[in-house]
């Protein structure tokens, strides 16, 4: 160390002390852990791993969740090329896909395989897989080789300004399948910190939460996973036990290459909104499933998508009032779409007649924030047919969860008007410590963000008071008022 470095730290002990630098602030700056040996993607693969993983990929319905399961069966020769061929299983709301997929052994990436799987296994490529573009088994063929977790870089990602990606700590994470000791890879880009997190000797990542580069405003989800389940040396197939949906749709007489034919571009009620939609096919049957596009276009331009929209899918009476919603479904208080184009498919449980189908529309915000504005909303009346053939099995609702029904004088009142909010709030948070109305476990949330109860809520519970929707999806908005610090509840 130089003199001018020397009198430089003496000035600065003296004036501020000894200061700590946590080990997790230094290794986020220059990279490396410390911890020995290297990792690349696919280590320690074998024949007879079956991995269970929940994930989702920006590039799929803007990040909807599903299910992967896969059992690597054994090797497959493709040319001069050995590779991996697994047996997958994916579970995707209401649907089932099977198939097989053939991997890499330098990296893992999916290459091949059955072509219902093409989607999910792009997905699949670039979100567990991801780090294969960085850590690889072999350099001598192209490949980027192994990685140390002691290196200060694993490479630079390709995008515009695009950061370094580095091991940054080393963290003991619980995931469904158990818990690990990981080391903690990320990169820096858009203004957040994406994480992935990998385990010595084990093939893939066991979680990861990414986010997509943008030049402003809040970086959407890129990918999203955690490992569900992992067991070694299985022998039979786990994935036998399943058949893939369109095996039960054709024999049911359903169209299983759905084509988006039917088109429609109407403003929404109050003219907030365009929305173009195209849906298939061109006739709904029940039983059978239907694939939607919609398009939340700005209303003074026709080519100017709108971005960040929180809405629903709903089929409605004609009273408006909600008899189904495809969120609620999906297990959310809402569907959201960063980009203004989304994808919907689900089955069609309306009875022969005519449905009404509804895209109400909360607002523009970001994930996790209230609009601030007023819903509005576009009806599209459709024509629904009866299946022909053998019947597809409609899944019968889960039991809802009874609450007595008086309780619902206070939802009434508070959607009409005559409490406030913190009324609403402090009789719902008494009930609920009283034993009185029983909510599933919700973690809660701190109340940094926005203490507004959204208009949604409102509506929910005014539609609950008359009976119009059931217990459980009440439940859910309450659910959603804890988890956002809105209510807060002693146990």
């Amino acid at each position: 160390m130089n003199g001018s470095l020397l009198l430089i730290t003496a000035i600065t002990a003296l004036l501020f002390g000894s200061l700590a630098v946590p080990s997790s602030f230094a290794q986020l700056q220059a990279g490396g852990v410390d911890h020995p040996g290297s990792w690349y993607a696919g280590e320690g693969l074998k024949q007879g791993d079956f991995f269970s993983y929940s994930m989702c990929h920006v590039d799929y319905k803007e990040c909807t969740n599903f299910e992967l399961d896969m059992w690597i069966k054994g090797d497959k020769q493709v040319g001069s090329e050995s590779k991996w061929l697994a047996e997958v299983a994916v579970f995707d709301g209401n649907k089932i896909i099977v198939g097989e997929m053939e991997l890499g052994k330098i990296a893992p990436e999916p290459t091949g395989g059955s072509i219902e799987l093409g989607k999910y296994r792009g997905a699949f490529k670039s979100s567990v897989v991801w780090l294969s573009a960085f850590a690889t088994s072999d350099d001598s063929s192209g490949g980027k080789g192994p990685k140390k977790f002691a290196d200060k870089s694993w490479g630079k990602i390709g995008n515009i300004g695009g950061e370094q990606v580095v091991p940054m700590v080393l963290e003991k994470v619980v995931t469904p399948a158990g818990t690990w000791d990981t080391v903690q890879v990320g990169w820096k880009t858009g203004g957040v910190t994406s994480k992935v997190w990998i385990v010595d000797d084990f093939p893939f990542p066991v979680k990861a939460k990414t986010y997509t580069h943008v030049s402003e405003g809040i970086p959407p989800t890129e990918y999203d996973f955690r490992l569900l389940d992992y067991k070694e040396n299985v022998q039979e197939s786990p994935i036998a036990q399943y058949t893939s949906s369109d095996v039960d749709f054709a024999a049911a007489g359903c169209e299983t290459n759905i084509e988006k034919s039917t088109s429609i571009k109407k403003p929404t009620k109050d003219f907030d909104y365009q929305i173009h939609i195209f849906y298939g096919p061109e006739d709904l049957v029940q039983g059978c499933e239907s694939q939607w596009l919609i398009k939340f276009i700005s209303k003074y331009d026709d080519t100017e998508f709108l971005n960040q929209v929180q809405y629903d899918f709903l089929v409605v009476d004609d009273n408006l009032t909600p008899l189904r919603s495809i969120a609620q479904e999906e297990g959310r208080n809402y569907l959201y779409s960063p980009s203004g184009q989304a994808i919907l498919d689900f089955i069609v449980k309306e009875k022969p007649g005519t449905a009404n189908y509804v895209v109400w529309v909360y607002g523009l915000s970001p994930e996790g924030i209230v609009p601030n504005v007023a819903s509005d909303y576009l009806k599209i009346p459709v024509k629904i047919y009866a299946g022909e053939g053998a019947a597809v099995t409609i899944p019968d609702p889960v039991p809802t969860q009874e609450i007595p029904s008086w309780i619902k004088n206070n939802a009434g009142w508070w959607a009409k008007g005559a409490i406030d909010d913190g009324s609403f709030v402090q009789g719902i948070q008494f009930l609920i410590q009283e034993g009185i109305m029983k909510i599933p476990p919700t973690s809660q949330g701190s109340s940094g963000g926005s203490s507004e109860i959204p208009s949604w809520i409102k509506n929910n519970a005014g539609w609950w008071a008359d009976g119009l929707i059931d217990d459980d999806s009440f439940v859910q908005g309450i659910q959603f008022l804890i988890k956002e610090g809105i209510m807060s509840v002693s146990s």
